[in-house]
């Protein structure tokens, strides 16, 4: 008889049969793939009953907070009832909240003073992102050598662990902007979409986000403390819909400012320099802050469409408006929160980063908690000062 975290991965694999995407990564036991690989693919409502039998079977923790998502998402495939809300919710570990536009205007209002100019606030934000937009040629090798300058100050923080390694690679015609893949074995290949104009500062919030100390250090790290000293073998598994991924995300957010500070922010500036790139780092970072109330734009975007029943063209005004997108974003944004596999998702960017910022605070040895153990969603909810 399959073990918990066993009939956990084959459940999350047996849903990836359904939805090309839904599995993140996968570099556990080769046998388990292997027997759902030689299975013909699993009908919805099995999937629903397998995680019931799941769920029975588990006390409260983690591995019952993966569960929970991927029993959701199940229900979802099978055709089951439920509101927008309550599948982000137990998908993820936190229910979606309108936030007042009354903080949108005051990040709008902070953004004039940045920005100052003739013309609309849309137009100067667009303009300044195009006077330091990087040249396609150049965001590979600067984001490489952004890489490099943040590698160094994540391993001042934690241990990485040997042999290590994260490429990066050009890719076009993708829907998002960049990806990190995690191969297993310590190493990941990430991409990034040349056809999305990238300044300097975001080349290094991407290398923040996608390699040290995000993604690809998380995974890493992961791997070498959980999986091959601990034998979690759950770990293993990367999937969509579970409260693991909105963790993840917030890390990736929020991580690059734990391991900040003036010295590496003169490294990166360095850096982006030997390419000819002349990055403005106090303000790019000021108007980044001033931006990241925004964030929560997808989900007012999300709740609008599934629980308001609004039109696509009225989310897509609305994005527009708040966020300061061109026409062509918001339309990416709207189409992200009505993808199938995705829409619920929009919630852990936002989410994870206010959540894992909350709970981090000024404590960097509580950043790396996060990168070495199975910290759960009710775990940083409890950070929040009104307990929401």
């Amino acid at each position: 008889m399959a073990s918990p975290a066993e009939a956990y991965i084959l459940l999350g694999l047996r849903l990836g049969g359904h939805v090309d995407g839904l599995v993140d990564a996968y570099y556990g036991p080769p046998e388990l793939k292997e027997q759902v690989d030689a299975e013909p693919v699993v009908e919805p409502d099995a999937l629903v009953a397998e995680g019931d039998a799941l769920l029975a079977d588990l006390d409260d923790g983690w591995l019952r907070d993966q569960a929970l998502g991927l029993r959701t998402y199940a229900g979802r495939l099978a055709g089951e009832e439920l509101s927008y809300s309550d599948e982000v919710e137990r998908c993820y570990g936190v229910r979606p909240q309108r936030q007042a536009t009354e903080a949108y205007a005051e990040a709008h209002a902070r953004l004039e003073e940045l920005l100052p100019g003739e013309g609309a606030l849309p137009e100067r934000y667009q303009a300044w992102r195009r006077s330091c937009t990087i040249p396609e040629t150049l965001v590979v090798p600067a984001l490489q050598d952004a890489a490099a300058e943040l590698r160094s100050a994540t391993a001042d923080l934690i241990e990485l662990p040997p042999g290590e390694e994260a490429s990066v690679e050009p890719v076009t015609a993708e829907p998002w902007w960049a990806f990190n893949y995690y191969l297993g074995g310590l190493r990941s290949r990430v991409v990034v979409n040349l056809d999305v104009p990238t300044t300097c500062h975001e080349v290094v919030h991407l290398a923040a986000h996608e390699i040290y100390p995000g993604h690809h250090t998380d995974h890493a790290v992961k791997e070498q403390l959980l999986i091959r000293q601990r034998g979690l073998i759950e770990e293993s598994i990367q999937m969509v819909p579970t409260p693991a991924a909105l963790v993840q995300e917030g890390i990736a957010e929020v991580g690059g400012s734990v391991v900040g500070g003036d010295e590496l922010q003169a490294r990166l500036v360095a850096a982006l320099g030997r390419h000819g790139l002349d990055y403005d780092a106090e303000r790019s970072e000021a108007i980044a802050t001033s931006r990241r109330s925004l964030r929560r734009v997808g989900v007012d975007a999300a709740l609008m469409i599934h629980e308001d029943g609004a039109s696509v063209e009225e989310a897509e005004a609305y994005v527009r408006r708040w966020a300061l997108s061109t026409r062509e974003e918001a339309a990416h944004s709207v189409g992200f929160v009505i993808d199938p596999t995705w829409r619920a998702y929009v919630i852990t960017y936002s989410a994870g980063r206010e959540l894992c910022e909350a709970w981090v605070g000024c404590e960097p040895a509580r950043f790396a908690r996060l990168l070495t153990e199975q910290v759960r969603v009710a775990d940083l909810l409890e950070a929040q000062p009104d307990g929401q």
